[in-house]
């Protein structure tokens, strides 16, 4: 059976009675009595209506969630209470920094996961890269507000000359603020490059089937399956742990989420000013055109052509941003 759409005004009441919840909560925990207790925590991994959720002490609970709390996803922060010595209930989902998320079957945002700072674009020689799923990434990474760093994945395949020659192509990253690293999970000390960018940091890693994510994050994560048999034991998610997104919490203070969600990208509902502002070089550009509605194609007077003219953007961007343009249109 489909499920029944909300209305604009039942989506603000819910909204507005999560929020008093948050705040009736929030004052419970801070004069929680006997039978009253509630506590914050982070959800490490979901299947369903099951989490698995962190409390602050660092115990982890098996909780349930009330449906009327919406899409809650790994990394997301709760209020939960106890119902058993390592179960509870989520009783509120707390405001998100940040969310990333892709359009479903329906063309509906579905959330992959809350509260990333930085989003980890993997590309390799094979398969090729290409700019445009690349320049995707990097969009929304602009839009929800989060740092996105450039890894180029194994350089034990190519020679030392291709190897430089398959970093130049994507130098011009770099010159519109992008970090880009190269690294190689085969290698003594391949991965140092990803660790440092990934401290202090909650990431994701996204890139096209093939790149080699996995062996990423199993160099990183070496008791990764260790970790998700224990999960799986703590949460009762039996084999669907391994198919899950599940944060992780690396020694270097790092927090990395291992999702197969991010196998596919596509970007969401946005609107052509939206599009513009996710290429951060366009900025300084945008507005100076000399017509206010310049589609940036072939209009005199194009703020973006000249600057490509003046090899301040770069033609391979504006190309990406202009076939993207059509596809909204």
């Amino acid at each position: 059976m489909a499920r029944r759409r909300l209305t604009k005004r039942q989506r603000e009441r819910i909204a507005q009675v999560q929020e008093e919840r948050r705040d009736r909560l929030a004052r419970q925990a801070l004069n929680a009595s006997e039978g009253e207790e509630v506590h914050q925590g982070r959800v490490i991994s979901r299947h369903g209506q099951h989490l698995l959720v962190q409390a602050v002490n660092g115990q982890q609970y098996h909780c349930l969630f009330r449906q009327n709390l919406g899409e809650i996803v790994c990394g997301d922060k709760v209020l939960w209470q106890p119902v058993a010595d390592d179960q509870g209930v989520v009783v509120s989902l707390l405001p998100r920094n940040t969310v990333l998320s892709r359009p479903d079957y329906s063309g509906r945002d579905k959330p992959l996961a809350a509260n990333i700072t930085r989003l980890v674009v993997v590309l390799a020689p094979r398969p090729p890269p290409t700019g445009y799923l690349t320049d995707q990434y990097l969009i929304a990474a602009e839009l929800i507000g989060v740092n996105a760093l450039i890894t180029l994945n194994k350089a034990d395949l190519l020679s030392p000359d291709e190897w430089q020659a398959f970093q130049q192509e994507f130098s011009r990253y770099e010159n519109i603020g992008y970090p880009v690293i190269s690294v190689s999970a085969k290698k003594e000390h391949g991965l140092e490059p990803l660790l440092e960018h990934l401290k202090g940091q909650t990431s994701i890693l996204v890139g096209q089937s093939g790149v080699g994510k996995s062996s990423l994050i199993n160099a990183i994560l070496p008791h990764r399956d260790e970790a998700v048999g224990a999960l799986s034991e703590t949460s009762g998610l039996g084999r669907h742990t391994t198919s899950v997104a599940t944060l992780h919490f690396l020694d270097n203070g790092a927090e990395i989420i291992d999702s197969p969600g991010v196998r596919s990208f596509r970007l969401g509902k946005i609107d052509r000013r939206e599009l513009e502002t996710g290429f951060r070089e366009f900025s300084p550009y945008l507005g100076k055109c000399r017509f206010s509605n310049c589609r940036h194609r072939n209009e005199p007077g194009c703020a973006l052509i000249e600057a490509v003219e003046a090899g301040n953007i770069h033609p391979e961007r504006l190309k990406n941003f202009l076939h993207m343009a059509e596809q909204l249109d």
